[in-house]
């Protein structure tokens, strides 16, 4: 559920606004994020740092070349065409990415439910802004796309088009987190 307005000042936020609230609380005390973790440093709404949006950056990363690399090989391993392949590498990147933030929420001892919504709330925008540049540069490199996995142009233009995707997408976590979103919902669940 997409929240375009602030909910720290709308009495209506219901569930959003307790849980932004409970955030909120647990960032302003030196001591300890949600369980008994220290505070992130940049965690609070508005104090979003580089170092703080790389670490959230890289996780989605890793999630998401996991899914890629895995749906690459099993759509060239059957002979799948581009499109079906590249669909099942993008769906096996937001599940990979997903299923790492998942592993640490319920690490902290959330029920699966609650740390399924934690993990939608925290990657969904940061995975679609990977993929979407991750795919972009595999689509537009000449014979990316005709490459296959014992191609050393495959794990070229994928290296490349994983970094590039970084890149974009730091700043993009940065903005988010500095705004109590995307990753910064997930903070309080680390130890």
């Amino acid at each position: 559920m997409r929240h375009d307005h602030d909910t720290r000042h709308d009495p209506h936020a219901g569930h959003a606004h307790q849980a932004h609230a409970g955030q909120e609380a647990h960032a302003g005390h030196g001591g300890h994020a949600g369980h008994g973790g220290p505070a992130p440093s940049g965690s609070a709404p508005g104090k979003a740092g580089w170092a703080v949006a790389a670490k959230a950056t890289l996780h989605c990363l890793t999630g998401c070349a996991i899914g890629e690399v895995l749906g690459m090989v099993i759509g060239t391993a059957l002979g799948w065409g581009n499109v079906p392949t590249m669909v099942l590498a993008i769906t096996l990147a937001f599940f990979f990415g997903y299923a790492l933030t998942l592993r640490g929420v319920l690490k902290a001892g959330v029920d699966f439910r609650t740390a399924i919504r934690v993990a939608l709330a925290a990657d969904t925008l940061s995975i679609a802004v990977m993929e979407l540049i991750d795919n972009g540069v595999l689509a537009l490199w000449p014979g990316a796309m005709d490459a296959h996995v014992a191609d050393a142009m495959f794990w070229i233009v994928l290296a490349i088009a994983l970094a590039a995707a970084f890149v974009v997408t730091v700043p993009f976590n940065k903005w988010m987190i500095g705004r109590g979103r995307g990753h910064a919902v997930v903070h309080q669940y680390h130890h």
